[in-house]
């Protein structure tokens, strides 16, 4: 298990402090040690670990022991073992070993929490009844790939030697003496792997007892150096989370350094204490790949880093939670700089998203350490820790870093605002302590006062140290004199900024250098190796991996670019899609970083420029999930507003824009602008050709320009458009019959935002036919749309007064819905619900109450099973039907059980604000309000008058920001509280 512990079953040792001896088959010699952990002989824990304590004779692995368990009950996970059995010993010969392989069903055997191994080997023919042939075996580390997942204990009876139980990992770490017990003689007790998911994770080779070269290591948050702190009450509200049953999603963002990787990590610890399936997902793990988490059984939380770059793998989690059975926590934790654009567009992405992530809910984590008091001891307490790994980085282990770490004094400049960053001051302690050990360095700690803005210097600091770790890979590599240092210093840099999958992807990188261009190729791929010897590669899709933090690998690369501004468009030239993706976002992150005062916004404007043939998707794509995107955005806008830019070019981006974005909210109307000025003149010329593109190009107008608030003008925009295609339809309604019901239906939406309902209502009524004759000749197409458009049309009826009618249009809508709903429930049945609330209203309208009841009744039966496997997506849906439930009971003097629908429906809006209290707060003021009524109705005078001060303080709260919008409703709790007081006792 490590340099000097063994593990064995209980049943060879017997019990613990006992003596033994420890051989090794083809080895000569034993070893003397001591039981310090026993399982029970025979028992379910029947294993136990050895301690050596004489003098090693053999050679020990370096690599970390892993364990693992099964996560899922997908039968026939392939194992294997090592051991010496009796029936491969022979008499006179030294102890021979056998290798045996075999396959674990998880379900065979876990009442009694076992694992058994089917042997794939045919068993043994064996002539002694009183023995088993695998007598000897005992003991035997069981592996799973590379994870340890048991210990053979013996064979299963009446398997006719076919079988062997096997004690889970799992069993083992449920006792605390076991863990207690690696951990004090150096074993990883970080928890156990998933079997079936290990093909999926992102690991990170070093570990063990190999040396660190990069003392920047020390700070990867995986690492876990530096003891975590703070959070504690976001860490108590991420545990809750987890603890709901279904799925759930969460999105943390904030800058780099935040700390949004440590506490992820944290909380994966926690809950792999707590028997859940741990998986942080490789960038390489594929959609299939990762549909397969649909068959993890055990509770799973699966953890997204850089998840602004990985929306298709989000995309296929969501697809595995829509198949998962719903019966344990199958929680997504996303990690990224930003929220925003990029996380509205991956929710809209499909269908299954829009249902999964829609409610999930995004925060920003704010600095850690914002207040300066503590500063001090988080200093101290972070340069007490690096010291006491920095003797584990390869050429450091001769200095006194404990002594340094005590003598350090404290930085003058704490109450510096970069210092709420929790990375910033734990890379200043790290360089402060390895200044300790390099004569003529003067950090933070030297004699003369550190500059105000220098606390944004520490990335330099720590990559000057870098630098000694760079020279010494070189030299084993044989790059001691060509090329020069600085030539190697740029490769690193075009390394980090667009990566490589394989050598011959390498050497093209190394093209774009011209002074590794002309160097033979045996000295380029000695580059290559020299990189990927440094920064390992995580997963198999890299060649090599990266500096870490990002925050040092973004300033290397910023220092190289101000001074080679060209480099990045050589290496555009010779890009592959992911290599440019990489670029840009790497570019981006390196021009924010305020020491490079703008420098580098404007060199990479004119790159996106130059060569927006070859990078304007990944512009785009940058431009909503980077945290500086302003450079992205201002070459939009320059190749936008170029009257040389050709039509084409502004198609294609246009096409490639997302649906919505605020980011590119102005960028995008703008280019519909551009792009319909330029078809109105081309339809001027020739209208047969072009007014179909023209009238689109007005309907995307429209819809830009709401997305600003320019409403009137999208109206304008939107009339147009309905004027072009009603042209087109008359000429050709097979072709165009769908957009000009399409643009009806967003004319009638922006009719009604102006207050022009009545057109708004002739709007959709037209639609709403149209899609009715669409749908008649192709229902599997039109069908949708056609109880879309009706049941707009019953809200459209309801706002002028004609609510008959509108109970006619949704009673339609309805039956239609549930007829999709049959067919494809998966799909449809949150639209029926929806329609379902809605038919309620419309009934309790025209005075049929009790139907408007059994409307509603069924929309809370329907929401309630969604929510049931899906809370996060689903929850606020069933809250709201929950509220109008209640209203439908006290209508038919219902009352007691109308209270009891608004009491959950509060429950569930209190739990959605606490959440995500910009999106439900409003909610749950509503919902008290309304509450407080119920309770007054039924004589619960004190408990209603809480309720309706509640409501008045959470509506106070936002009228002060939006003054506008719930003034009225404060002023309405506060007469509800009135009426309250006026009740008797």
């Amino acid at each position: 298990m490590g340099e000097r512990l063994v593990l064995t079953s209980a049943h060879v040792v017997a019990r613990a402090g006992e003596r033994v001896q420890v051989f090794r088959p083809g080895c000569a010699g034993t070893l003397g040690g001591r039981v310090v952990w026993c399982g029970t002989p025979g028992g379910g824990d029947d294993a136990a670990l050895v301690l050596l304590d004489d003098a090693l004779v053999w050679q020990v692995p370096e690599a970390v022991v892993r364990w693992g368990w099964m996560a899922t009950d997908r039968p026939g996970t392939v194992c294997r073992t090592w051991g010496v059995p009796d029936v491969a010993q022979r008499f006179g010969q030294p102890v021979e070993a056998a290798q045996l392989t075999g396959t674990i069903n998880p379900g065979t055997g876990f009442v009694g929490n076992q694992y058994v191994m089917d042997m794939l080997q045919h068993p043994p023919q064996w002539s002694r009844e009183d023995t088993s042939p695998w007598g000897g075996l005992s003991g035997a580390a069981v592996f799973c790939d590379r994870l340890l997942v048991g210990v053979v204990a013996s064979d299963r009876a009446n398997s006719g030697h076919g079988q062997l139980n096997v004690v889970p990992a799992y069993v083992l770490h449920h006792d605390p003496c076991f863990r207690a017990a690696l951990a004090e003689h150096g074993c990883s007790v970080s928890g156990l792997e998933a079997v079936e998911l290990q093909h999926l994770a992102d690991f990170e080779p070093a570990g063990g007892r190999a040396a660190i070269g990069s003392p920047a290591a020390l700070l990867q948050a995986g690492r876990q150096v530096v003891p975590f702190h703070g959070r504690e009450n976001l860490l108590a509200d991420l545990l809750a989370w987890c603890g709901r049953d279904g799925f759930g999603a969460w999105l943390l963002h904030g800058p780099g350094g935040q700390g949004k990787t440590r506490l992820a990590h944290h909380l994966a610890a926690l809950l792999a204490a707590k028997k859940w399936a741990v998986l942080w997902p490789g960038a390489d793990a594929t959609a299939a790949d990762l549909r397969e988490l649909r068959d993890v059984v055990k509770p799973l939380l699966v953890l997204l880093d850089y998840a602004e770059a990985r929306t298709g793998q989000l995309t296929a989690l969501v697809e595995a939670a829509a198949h998962h059975p719903g019966s344990t926590p199958f929680k997504v934790l996303l990690l990224a700089r930003t929220g925003g654009d990029w996380w509205t567009y991956a929710k809209s992405a499909t269908r299954l998203a829009e249902d999964y992530l829609d409610r999930a809910p995004s925060m920003l984590l704010e600095p850690l350490e914002q207040d300066p008091g503590p500063r001090p001891e988080a200093y101290r307490t972070a340069a007490r820790a690096l010291a006491g790994a920095l003797p584990n980085v390869e050429g450091l282990a001769g200095h006194d870093w404990r002594a340094a770490a005590d003598a350090l004094p404290t930085p003058g400049l704490l109450d510096h605002d970069g210092f709420a960053n929790a990375l910033t001051l734990q890379m200043t302690a790290l360089a402060d302590l390895l200044d300790t050990a390099t004569p003529g360095t003067s950090g933070s700690t030297g004699t003369v006062p550190l500059p105000a803005d220098q606390v944004q210097e520490v990335e330099d600091r720590l990559l000057w140290h870098e630098r000694r770790y760079w020279k010494h890979g070189a030299a084993a590599h044989g790059l001691t004199r060509s090329p020069s240092r600085g030539t190697l210093e740029t490769a690193l840099a075009a390394a980090h900024l667009v990566g490589a999958a394989d050598r011959e992807q390498a050497d093209r990188v190394w093209s774009a250098i011209p002074a590794l261009a002309d160097q033979p190729r045996d000295r380029r791929d000695a580059v290559t190796a020299w990189i990927t010897a440094l920064y390992p590669p995580a997963d198999s899709s890299r060649l090599w991996g990266a500096l870490q933090p990002d925050r040092l690998a973004e300033r290397h690369i910023g220092r190289v670019l101000v001074a080679e501004h060209t480099l990045a468009e050589r290496l555009v030239d010779g890009a592959d899609d992911a290599q440019a993706a990489q670029l840009l976002t790497v570019y981006s992150r390196a021009a924010a970083h305020s020491v490079f005062a703008g420098r580098l916004d404007s060199h990479l404007t004119s790159l996106c420029v130059g060569r927006h043939d070859r990078l304007g998707f990944h512009v785009i794509a940058t431009a909503v999930q980077a945290d500086h995107p302003q450079p992205l955005v201002t070459a939009l806008d320059t190749l936008i507003a170029d009257p040389a830019t050709a039509l084409g070019t502004l198609a294609t981006l246009h096409g490639q824009f997302p649906h919505s974005s605020r980011r590119l909210a102005r960028t995008a109307v703008h280019l519909a602008q551009a792009l319909t000025n330029r078809y109105r003149t081309l339809a001027k010329s020739n209208p047969d050709a072009h007014l179909p593109a023209l009238a689109m190009s007005l309907n995307n107008l429209s819809v830009r320009l709401g997305e600003v608030g320019r409403r009137a003008e999208g109206l304008t925009a939107i009339e147009e458009a309905a004027r072009h295609y009603r042209t087109l339809a008359e000429a050709n309604p097979d072709a165009y019959l769908p957009n000009l019901a399409m643009s009806l239906n967003n004319l009638s939406v922006d009719l009604g935002e102006v207050g022009r309902r009545a057109e708004g209502l002739t709007a959709i009524e037209e639609a709403a036919r149209h899609y009715r004759t669409l749908a008649e000749a192709n229902p599997d197409a039109y069908l949708p749309d056609l109880a879309m458009s009706l049941n707009n049309l019953s809200l459209r009826l309801g706002e002028v007064g004609r609510r008959a009618e509108g109970l006619t249009a949704i009673e339609e809508a309805v039956a239609i819905r549930r007829t999709l709903a049959e067919a494809n429930p998966d799909a449809y049945l949150p639209n029926l619900a929806t329609s379902l609330n809605n038919l309620s209203v419309r009934l309790g309208e025209v005075g049929r109450r009790a139907e408007g009841l059994t409307a509603i009744e069924e929309a809370v039966a329907i929401r309630r099973t969604l929510a049931e496997a899906n809370p996060d997506a689903y929850l606020p849906d069933l809250a709201t039907s929950l509220n109008n439930l209640s209203l439908r009971l006290g209508e038919v003097g219902r009352r007691a059980e109308g209270l009891t629908a608004i009491e959950e429906a509060a429950r569930h809006y209190r739990t959605l604000a606490e959440a995500n209290p910009d999106a439900y707060l409003p909610d749950l003021a509503m919902s008290l309000n309304n509450l407080s009524l119920r309770l007054g109705e039924v004589g619960r005078r004190t408990e209603g008058l809480t309720a309706s001060e509640e409501a008045a303080r959470h509506y106070r709260t936002l009228a002060e920001a939006n003054p506008e919008r719930f003034d009225a409703d404060l002023h309405s709790s506060l007469e509800i509280a009135a009426w309250l007081k006026s009740l008797p006792e």
